[in-house]
């Protein structure tokens, strides 16, 4: 599980996927910032991690302030699949 910092919105929502560095990561949480007073662009601060670790933090079986933090443009971002979509 970690922290991902993303600049733009590429249109995740929570509960999507996304794939980044050949990786695909569930978005548990995702909080956004500068909306008011922030930077030009919004900013997507999520909580993602592996299918696996989806009871982890459901139960809040870690330290947020502990996660490791990346941060990454929009554009490096794929969203495979948006929350609430059917994979066909």
């Amino acid at each position: 599980m970690k922290r991902l910092i993303i600049e733009g919105d590429p249109g995740v929502r929570k509960g999507g996927i996304i794939e980044h560095d050949g990786e695909e990561l569930v978005c548990f949480g995702i909080s956004r910032q500068g909306e008011w007073h922030g930077p030009s662009q919004v900013q997507l601060w999520c909580t993602v991690g592996t299918e696996d670790e989806t009871e982890d933090f459901e139960r809040r079986n870690f330290i947020p302030m502990h996660l490791d933090v990346e941060a990454i443009d929009a554009d490096d971002v794929t969203v495979t699949q948006r929350k609430g979509e059917l994979t066909v």
